[in-house]
C-alpha cells in the first residue's frame, strides 16, 4: 500500500515483533506515524543550543516563559514552564509516575512488560485514538448492551464500525460470560475488537474475581482459535469497588500478558481516580504477551502521530499539576477520604433498597457493586422517559433515562438526600402505573 515511508518502517517493526498486532490495526492505524524529521524533531535537536529560535512560544528577555502574571498568580507551580507546550506523548515524568502507580494498583502487572503510558487529552480521547487505530468501516466492536452512550460517537460514528452487543446480565443477575463468549466467537476466527468497561457505566457493576478470570479465559480460547484481538479497556471508574469478592484490579492486568494474539489497550486517567474531571488528562497503554520494547515504541509512535494530528499535545498545565499533586504527602490520605465518601453513599443506597421491599412492586435494581452509578428498571407498563420527566417536574429530581432504565448517580447526591430520590421514584412509578 502507498503508506508514508515512516509508517512503513513502523509497520515493519510491528510485523517483526508480533504480526497479530498489525492484523488488528485499521487502515488509519497502519498509516499512522509520528514525523521524526519535522518541526518537533528539529526543535528537540536544538534544545541545547545557546540561541534556540525553533520554539513557537514567547520568552522574556531573560529567556524565562512569557506569561501573564494574573494567570501565574493562580498557580503555586514553580516557574512558568507549565504554560509551555508539553511533548506530544506527554511529560516523561508524569508517564513514568503513572506507570509506577498503575503497577502498584494492579499487582498482577508486576514484571509484565507494557508500553509507557502516553498522555491524552482525557480518557475519552484515549478511547477515540484506540478507535482510530483499530476500527474501520466493516468492523464490529463488541460491547455489553449497557454502555456509555458516547461510545456511539467515539467508537462507531468516527470510524464506520458497527456495535455488536450482548446482554450484560443473566436472568439471575450474574455477568453474562456465555453471552460474551458467543459474541466474541461469532463469525469464526479473524480480527476481533471489543471494549470492556468496569465499573460499568451506567450499571455500576464490576465482575467478581471468578467472572473476571472467565472473561480472560474466553479471550484466550478465541486467540488460540487464531483470532487477532484488540481489547479496549475503559478504566474510567477504576478503584471504586465497594464489595468483597469483586475483582479490584483492571482487566488489563489479566490481559496484558494473556496471549500473543491479544492486544490489551488500557484507557484511564485521573479524571475519576483523582477527582480531577476538569484537568482533561488521560492515558493510553498497551500490553501483549511477550511484548518487546521495539513493538511498544512502534505503537507509541502511532499514538503520537494521532495526537500530533489532532491536538498537538495535551495540556502541560494539567500534567504539571498532577505531577505536583502526586508528590504531596497527603495525596494518598485525601484519596481515601473521597473513596469513603462514595462508599458511604453506596452503603446508604443499599440500606434504602433493603428497607423498602415495596419498591419491587414498581421497579427492580440492576446488579451494582462499584463506581458512580446504579440503575433501576421500571416494571412493564411504566415508561422510563415519562418517569424521568415526572421526577424532574414534580419533585425537582434529575436522573438519566437510557434504554428503559433510570441511572442514578449517587456519586453526586448528598447522602441525606438519597432516601428522597428513591421514595420519589416509587411515588412516580405508582402514579404512572395507574395511568
Amino acid at each position: 500500500m502507498g503508506f508514508n515511508f515512516q509508517a512503513q518502517e513502523i509497520n515493519a517493526v510491528i510485523v517483526e515483533n508480533n504480526p497479530a498486532v498489525l492484523d488488528v490495526l485499521s487502515l488509519r492505524g497502519k498509516e499512522a506515524y509520528f514525523p521524526r524529521h519535522g518541526i518537533l524533531a528539529q526543535t528537540a535537536a536544538a534544545s541545547n543550543c545557546k540561541i534556540n529560535a525553533t520554539i513557537g512560544i514567547a520568552l522574556e528577555e531573560d529567556k524565562t516563559t512569557a506569561c501573564l502574571p494574573c494567570l501565574a498568580e493562580l498557580t503555586r507551580l514553580e516557574g512558568y514552564t507549565a504554560f509551555q507546550y508539553a511533548p506530544p506523548m506527554g511529560l516523561r515524568e508524569l508517564r513514568e509516575v503513572w506507570q509506577k502507580m498503575m503497577v502498584e494498583k494492579n499487582p498482577s502487572l508486576k514484571g509484565v512488560p507494557t508500553s509507557l503510558p502516553i498522555v491524552t487529552s482525557a480518557l475519552t480521547h484515549a478511547i477515540y485514538i484506540a478507535a482510530q487505530m483499530f476500527l474501520e468501516t466493516g468492523d464490529r466492536i463488541i460491547l455489553s448492551d449497557y454502555f456509555w452512550e458516547n461510545y456511539e460517537l467515539a467508537l462507531c460514528h468516527s470510524t464506520g464500525a458497527k456495535q455488536d452487543t450482548f446482554e450484560t446480565f443473566t436472568n439471575d443477575g450474574k455477568y453474562n460470560v456465555e453471552g460474551f463468549r458467543e459474541a466474541i466467537s461469532h463469525g469464526g476466527a479473524g480480527k476481533k475488537a471489543l471494549l470492556l468497561n468496569f465499573p460499568n457505566n451506567p450499571t455500576g457493576y464490576t465482575p467478581t474475581i471468578e467472572e473476571a478470570r472467565k472473561i480472560r479465559d474466553v479471550l484466550i480460547e478465541e486467540a488460540k482459535r487464531g483470532s487477532s484481538i484488540a481489547v479496549i479497556i475503559d478504566d474510567a471508574y477504576f478503584g471504586l469497588v465497594f464489595e468483597e469478592g469483586i475483582f479490584t484490579e483492571s482487566l488489563f492486568s489479566l490481559l496484558a500478558n494473556a496471549h500473543e494474539n491479544i492486544l490489551a489497550i488500557k484507557a484511564d486517567g485521573p479524571t475519576k481516580e483523582d477527582y480531577a474531571w476538569g484537568l482533561r488528562t488521560g492515558f493510553i497503554t498497551f500490553g501483549v504477551k511477550n511484548g518487546t520494547p521495539a513493538l511498544y515504541e512502534a505503537l507509541e509512535q502511532k499514538v503520537a502521530g494521532f495526537i500530533r494530528e489532532q491536538i498537538s499535545s495535551a495540556s502541560k498545565m494539567s500534567q504539571s499539576l498532577l505531577i505536583s499533586a502526586y508528590k504531596q504527602k497527603n495525596y494518598a490520605t485525601e484519596k481515601i477520604e473521597k473513596y469513603n465518601l462514595l462508599k458511604k453513599r453506596y452503603d446508604k443506597v443499599k440500606e434504602i433498597l433493603a428497607k423498602n421491599a415495596n419498591f419491587s412492586d414498581y421497579f427492580h435494581t440492576l446488579p451494582f457493586n462499584s463506581g458512580y452509578f446504579m440503575c433501576i428498571k421500571p416494571k412493564d407498563g411504566i415508561d422510563s422517559e415519562k418517569l424521568r420527566i415526572m421526577l424532574a417536574e414534580k419533585y425537582s429530581i434529575g436522573v438519566i433515562q437510557q434504554k428503559g432504565l433510570l441511572r442514578i448517580a449517587f456519586s453526586s447526591t448528598p447522602t441525606d438526600e438519597l432516601s428522597l430520590v428513591y421514595e420519589s421514584i416509587y411515588a412516580c412509578c405508582k402514579e404512572l402505573a395507574k395511568v
